[in-house]
């Protein structure tokens, strides 16, 4: 079986979703470290214009965003599950509100004046300056909540994960569930990240303690690899088989188009290819790389968009 690579930097709070994620599962995977900021060229060789943090590759296949690999490491590795038996749509609406409207308003808190300040102390002032500018293009049309109402929103819902932890060790039960992956990694950033910042969590001290839980998980067995190494694998793999498919069309644009497909808000940049699957839950694009070769790349259908290729 093909190895688990994760192409991600330590200080990625979608990354270390997944990397908690593969401890919990007990997965061993290797570790690719890729710039935060662009340009990132062999990521690009991999995605073929995606560039969030993070994604996955086994072989020639690329699992773009941290939803999807999610349902690509539960295939891969059903035990212990991310979506329990009669409780699989309530985990994964809790995941996406958490991936979203958590997230935005916990980033707002954690990169406010002070937060940011934290962040870049003791760098030059152009790294800084090179990584508002990095993040203002990804976010560039979107709409961002102010420190002020970040703050208050992040305290209510603190207090709601506090409330859904009342009489149970996680958010749904007695073990932990995609929902709690999700839901960690911003608080994680306040703790970690800009510890400065992290004093709005002493409010909630089962929400800390919950936090304690998830982070004894680790992060499974990791070897480092480079990304050329990671390239070249690529070129020397061939993608899997897309078999057994329904193509599940929504657009009126048949397989085999040309396509792009970008995220609807947050780091749209595009990824083009031709379509050769569009499922229930995912789209596949085929694209060539002069470097990487012919590779797969993968796209959940939440929160990404379809449209055909300009001539």
């Amino acid at each position: 079986m093909a190895d688990i690579i994760l192409h991600h930097y330590s200080t990625s709070p979608f990354s270390e979703k997944i990397r908690l994620v593969l401890g919990y599962k007990k997965l061993a995977w290797k570790s690719v470290i890729i710039p935060s900021i662009m340009p990132k060229p062999d990521v690009q060789a991999l995605t073929g214009g995606y560039r969030k943090t993070p994604f996955m590759q086994i072989g020639a296949d690329i699992y773009c965003d941290s939803a999807l690999i999610c349902d690509v490491l539960e295939h891969r590795q059903p035990e212990p599950t991310l979506y329990p038996e009669g409780i699989q749509g309530l985990a994964r609406i809790t995941a996406q509100w958490a991936d979203t409207t958590l997230f935005w308003a916990a980033m707002g808190y954690n990169l406010s004046p002070k937060g940011a300040a934290h962040m870049f102390a003791g760098a030059p002032p152009e790294v800084a300056k090179a990584f508002g500018e990095d993040r203002g293009k990804m976010a560039a049309g979107m709409t961002r909540l102010r420190p002020g109402d970040a703050t208050a929103a992040y305290k209510s819902y603190l207090r709601r994960l506090s409330n859904m932890l009342e009489g149970s060790a996680f958010l749904l039960g007695a073990a932990p569930t995609v929902a709690d992956f999700a839901a960690y990694h911003p608080l994680w950033f306040s703790r970690v990240r800009v510890p400065e910042m992290a004093g709005i969590l002493d409010a909630t001290p089962g929400v800390l303690a919950w936090m304690d839980r998830l982070a004894a998980l680790g992060h499974g067995n990791l070897q480092k690899f480079s990304a050329a190494e990671a390239v070249a694998l690529a070129a020397q793999s061939t993608p899997l088989a897309v078999t057994d498919e329904v193509f599940q069309d929504e657009h009126g644009i048949p397989l085999g188009s040309r396509v792009t497909i970008a995220a609807e808000s947050f780091g749209s940049e595009a990824t083009e290819g031709e379509l050769i699957a569009a499922t229930r839950m995912h789209y596949t694009l085929r694209r060539t790389d002069e470097r990487a070769g012919t590779l797969h790349v993968h796209f959940p259908r939440i929160g990404y968009v379809l449209r055909k290729a300009e001539a």
